[in-house]
């Protein structure tokens, strides 16, 4: 018999990391499992341009895209219900304005993968502009040693594997639950 935890929750979770590390399926079992709406900010970038992500880097650049993506994360972290989990594009946190956002008003969290695991979930996906038509490999390496020292800034680090998600989310339920006694500890310690 599995056990619900209750986890008392206030603001926005926000799942950040490489594509491929599992934001969009970790993020929905964990809003399935908490109760609450599960966001993809990549989604929502495309509902508001009416053209894919792909599309949209093709025809307009990454700097639009970064553009759009802030304006529509803010929106997402403004928006009732307050508490939900968004699941970002592998770039968003990297972006000063969008980082400095999610820190000050959610709970990020950090799933990191390590190059294996990405290349294995990311090789047959048409949906990455950064992989279309070059070595995958070798860039995905190249994000890692960009943006992990970046990831790292996020409230919480959740470790990937080549795991049933199941594992994984318990791993992720596990990490909030540390965070927000820290935090409730900390609060008490301060009084």
């Amino acid at each position: 018999m599995r056990i619900k935890r209750q986890i008392d929750i206030d603001k926005p979770i926000v799942m950040v990391g490489l594509m491929g590390a599992g934001k969009t399926s970790i993020g929905r079992a964990l809003a399935r499992y908490l109760g609450i709406p599960f966001v993809d900010s990549d989604k929502e970038i495309e509902k508001a341009a009416g053209c894919s992500v792909v599309d949209i880097f093709s025809l307009y650049g990454e700097k639009e895209f970064r553009r759009v993506e802030e304006k529509v994360i803010e929106r997402l972290l403004e928006t009732p219900p307050l508490v939900k989990v968004i699941s970002t594009g592998e770039g968003a946190f990297i972006t000063d304005t969008v980082r400095k956002m999610v820190l000050e008003n959610a709970l990020t969290i950090w799933l990191k993968a390590d190059l294996e695991l990405l290349v294995k979930r990311t090789n047959f996906r048409h949906t990455r502009p950064q992989l279309l038509n070059t070595d995958s490999r070798q860039i995905l390496a190249q994000l890692i040693k960009e943006r992990y020292d970046i990831y790292a800034l996020a409230d919480i680090m959740v470790e990937t594997k080549d795991e049933n998600i199941h594992k994984t989310l318990n791993k992720v339920l596990r990490a909030i639950e540390n965070h927000v006694k820290k935090q409730g500890e900390n609060k008490n310690e301060n009084s």
